[in-house]
């Protein structure tokens, strides 16, 4: 005789389940989750250099712009006024007004003084006026403007500015001249230097002539110490440029030949976080299995004993569910419940049985014309199929719920001959048909309730809800291939209570819309939606019933109106 094989425990099992799902899970996800998480940190990495950017570019167009709009103001007075007296007044009022405003001077085409403004006076002698620039000054766009540099001209004071001129016609002196001014650099530069982007990103300022305007590390550029690779950084697009680790954030400035540059670095931003991600990973994982081997050990004897006899049990019970007698099994608090749950479940199953039974020949005995007015006899019959099958597959508790929803549809839907019930009972009816088909349509579609507490006690047509729900699973969810959804609502509003069932489906067209509420017992589609409105209007009157609201490919809603009154005080 060959020996058996051993099998090995439950414990066993799982702890062998356990270690290996924990091994191969921490392998996937350190394969796998690295690159997700780095591609993700460096997206996040690209926004906030954009938005530090950002910040800087919009700092320096309101800059510009107040720039350009002190330029225009001083242009148009040059421009129009003959006066030079006036001129003058009005450059030293805008001198005197503009902190920013080292000085105001006007050229010939020549780069010869005209008149200036400024609160220290002209030196008499000096080699070279820094800011004047006549290449630059004599292109063709509107303003131009200097890169930083040291204003030379004026006694006692050399500001750091940048020059922005405008050529134009100046009447004063009959010809044309450059108005230029000297405004301070020195609160951009601040603001430039105070940027960070992560630990060692920073942002500067490039010209399109391949210039440098500003950066926090001037110094050391100049002294050749750092280098910088404008060229480069020139050709790039607007937006984000990742060249050797290196994030470039570009941004043009609209009024000038400006382009703020944000560098940061995907080391120190992606690659050391995403690292330390990973490692929290692996840490947590070894942890976590740990702890479930060390869990799995001290309770596999609690587990074991208990779990075979209510396997055992449950294999007979599959064989002979009718005559079955259980005896509960001991163990754990846990199995203790269980095994008291499988009794329960037990004796219900086995009374529910018969009670089916029961229920099948009283229903085709009982008030048969008026559910078959209410009821869909395809309906109860799939119902009543799915119940037998769920028995005969084990599936208990589903059997259970469903058997439960159908007696109390019922039950509501008979409601002792009496055509206004309680909304609460009318929404206990509408459940339990939604409890019913869902389970037909198992993951086909979800529902939601919206009731307002205080209408429960409000009266209304019985069976009211549950066929425009039927109408809405029918006709426009399960024709979908997404998951479909109902929304049902109900809400007192002023003297009324309205009624609201929202779904997704296929929806209808116009022409269906207008037509639903005008069909002949005859049709197919559509009956249970006029039913409905039929007897709210006799019941209620023309002021009441059902409004209808779709779109194709998008859902249908439709609107109950029904007064509210908690005594049945209208007749037919």
């Amino acid at each position: 005789m060959k020996n058996k094989k051993k099998d090995l425990s439950i414990s066993i099992y799982l702890l062998l389940f356990i270690v290996s799902v924990i091994i191969v899970v921490v392998l996937l996800l350190t394969i796998s989750f690295r690159q997700v998480l780095k591609d993700s940190l460096l997206s996040v990495a690209q926004t906030n250099s954009e938005q530090s950017v950002t910040q800087v570019l919009n700092t320096i167009e309101n800059y510009s712009n107040d720039i350009v709009n002190k330029m225009k103001s001083m242009s148009l007075i040059i421009n129009e006024s003959t006066d030079t007296f006036n001129i003058k007044e009005q450059m030293e009022t805008m001198v005197n007004i503009n902190e920013d405003i080292v000085s105001i001077i006007i050229y010939d085409m020549e780069g010869n003084i005209l008149d200036y403004q400024s609160n220290t006076p002209l030196k008499t002698d000096f080699n070279q006026n820094l800011s004047f620039d006549k290449r630059l000054f004599n292109s063709n766009n509107e303003y131009v403007i200097t890169s930083p540099h040291v204003q030379n001209l004026f006694d006692g004071e050399y500001p750091w500015v940048v020059t922005v001129c405008q050529k134009q016609w100046s009447s004063s002196h009959d010809k044309l001249v450059y108005v230029a001014m000297d405004i301070r650099f020195v609160s951009i530069a601040r603001y430039i230097d105070d940027v960070g982007i992560g630990e060692h990103g920073y942002c500067f300022i490039v010209n399109k002539n391949d210039d440098l305007v500003y950066h926090p590390l001037q110094q050391l550029i100049y002294l050749d110490v750092k280098k910088e690779k404008i060229d480069e950084v020139i050709s790039y697009r607007e937006g984000n440029t990742i060249n050797d680790g290196v994030i470039y954030t570009v941004k043009d400035v609209s009024k000038f030949d400006w382009r703020v540059v944000g560098v940061s670095y995907v080391d120190e931003l992606v690659d050391d976080r995403a690292i330390t991600a990973i490692e929290i990973i692996i840490i947590i994982a070894l942890v976590v299995m740990i702890f479930a081997i060390i869990i799995l050990f001290v309770l596999s004897n609690k587990l074991t004993k208990p779990v075979r006899s209510l396997v055992d049990a449950m294999s007979i019970f599959e064989k002979n569910a009718v005559d079955f007698k259980y005896t509960p099994v001991r163990g754990a608090s846990e199995f203790n419940k269980l095994s008291s749950s499988f009794e329960h479940m037990v004796i219900q199953i086995q009374e529910l049985m018969d009670k089916v039974k029961k229920e099948e020949v009283a229903l085709r005995k009982t008030e048969l014309k008026a559910l078959q007015a209410q009821i869909n006899p395809h309906f109860l019959y799939n119902t009543l199929d799915s119940i037998q099958w769920m028995c005969e597959e084990e599936k208990t508790e589903d059997a259970i719920t469903m058997v439960g929803a159908l007696a109390q549809l019922f039950r509501i839907s008979i409601s002792k001959g009496y055509e206004l019930i309680p909304i609460e009972k009318e929404i206990q009816h509408a459940k339990n048909y939604l409890v019913i088909q869902s389970y037909r349509y198992k993951d086909q579609f979800t529902y939601c309730f919206d009731i307002d507490e205080e209408v429960l006690p409000y009266l209304c047509n019985k069976i009211t809800i549950q066929p425009i729900i039927e109408n809405a699973l029918y006709h426009g969810i399960s024709r979908m291939v997404d998951e479909g959804e109902i929304l049902i609502s109900v809400h007192k509003v002023n003297d009324d209570i309205i009624i609201k069932i929202k779904d997704n489906g296929v929806g209808m067209s116009e022409e269906q819309v207008e037509s639903i509420l005008k069909k002949e017992r005859t049709d197919s589609k559509g009956i249970g939606v006029k039913n409905v409105n039929d007897r709210i209007k006799i019941y209620f009157g023309d002021d009441y019933g059902i409004v209808v609201e779709s779109e194709l490919d998008v859902g249908t809603m439709i609107t109950i109106k029904i007064p509210a009154v908690m005594e049945d005080r209208y007749s037919v």
